[in-house]
């Protein structure tokens, strides 16, 4: 932050002795390339090696198109939550500013454009590798919904079957 006569600019500025005030404009909003990073995320941990594949297919895309991958960051957390700590760093780096990934749904599950929108009122932007086949709206909007629906009863179903094998494990141990 800057310090211009007893106030603060919230972005880096500095004031001559004539009075006339300069902003310091960043690197990556003055037309430089900036940093490129892939994200690769998987739902569950023995998924490592899907994990891995992904990771190679969005590195061989990003170099197809002549970016060079500065950093590759990988996650296991699920698609439907905001508890991924690696994608909220990327995303608040303003070095970064490309991020590729292979599927649009490895990045999230819903509103990817409000993330796009928000990235590129900043100068960045998110590249999809593979577009996948459901180009339609209303299609790739079911398809989600449905992601949804079947993940939270997968969830219910995993977490009511954990449940049962503590209770049967007590019961053996009393």
């Amino acid at each position: 932050m800057a310090l211009v006569e007893g106030g603060t600019l919230p972005v880096p500025a500095r004031q001559l002795a004539s009075g006339t005030i300069l902003v310091d404009v960043p690197a990556a909003a003055a037309g430089s390339a900036g940093r490129t990073a892939v994200y690769a995320r998987v739902s569950s941990h023995d998924q490592h090696a899907e994990l891995d594949r992904q990771v190679s297919r969005a590195v061989r895309w990003a170099s197809a198109q002549r970016l060079a991958v500065d950093e590759v960051v990988t996650e296991v957390g699920s698609g439907l939550n905001g508890r991924r700590p690696k994608l909220a760093r990327l995303l608040a780096d303003a070095q970064t500013t490309t991020i590729v990934v292979e599927r649009r749904d490895r990045l999230a599950r819903f509103g990817v454009e409000h993330v796009q929108a928000a990235l590129a009122a900043h100068g960045r932007r998110v590249l999809v590798a593979d577009p996948g086949e459901t180009t339609d709206e209303l299609v790739r909007d079911m398809v989600e919904v449905l992601t949804s629906f079947c993940a939270g009863l997968y969830g219910r179903r995993g977490a009511r079957n954990r449940a049962l094998r503590a209770v049967t494990a007590a019961k053996r141990s009393a």
